[in-house]
């Protein structure tokens, strides 16, 4: 098996997290992608987080594809962190082929992940492109570090089968979709100012 891990907090799913899945389907030859919600992020405020079982049901909605899977599976220590998930994965599933999926987002600030440079030695990683994260993505001292293992995507099929460190950029039709914003909207249009009403004009009476 062939299998795509995208991780996230998925506050909320959107229809820019199916897109990319999409894409690393094809573009990997992967079997499947697995979406794993996490409990909690460390470098995020969780205070109004909504609930893991919210955001999987929630995420399970957005998905909507055989190939697809959803879970909130956190590794068996319950750790917050993706290293320690990913290791108990590799653990758990030996037979199977990985490859972690992030944005280009998340390369950018890759370095504030724990134990992140163990994180290129446990899978290839895939970086999917985001709006306005190109540049500051392969200029990331992640990308730095280990440039030298970069892949190119035109062989973007065989990169799950590499030995780690490897890892490539996939550029694809860029949607602005972000879970942010999305959570963000609602507050925007409450504070939005009301208009007045423009006052009628009174029809004059007949004489």
């Amino acid at each position: 098996m062939r299998i795509g891990l995208l991780g996230g907090s998925f506050n909320p799913a959107h229809d820019a997290h199916r897109q990319i899945s999409l894409i690393a389907l094809k573009r990997l030859g992967l079997d499947r992608v697995w979406w794993l919600v996490s409990p909690s992020n460390p470098l995020k405020d969780t205070a109004k987080l909504p609930s893991l079982a919210q955001r999987v049901a929630g995420a399970k909605k957005i998905a909507d594809h055989p190939r697809i899977d959803v879970s909130g599976y956190s590794g068996a220590s319950k750790s917050p962190y993706t290293v320690d998930l990913l290791t108990d994965l590799k653990r758990r599933f030996p037979n199977v082929n990985f490859v972690w999926l992030m944005g280009a987002d998340n390369l950018a600030g890759f370095h504030r992940w724990h134990e992140w440079p163990r994180i290129f030695t446990l899978m290839p990683i895939a970086v999917l492109d985001r709006p306005g994260y190109r540049l500051k993505a392969r200029a990331s001292q992640a990308a730095l570090r280990f440039g030298d293992y970069f892949v190119d995507e035109s062989d973007a099929t065989g990169l799950i089968l590499q030995l780690p460190p490897a890892w490539t950029v996939l550029s694809h039709p860029l949607s602005t979709l972000s879970s942010t914003e999305l959570r963000t909207k609602p507050r925007k249009a409450e504070a939005k100012p009301k208009t007045r009403d423009k006052p009628q004009k009174k029809t004059p009476k007949r004489g």
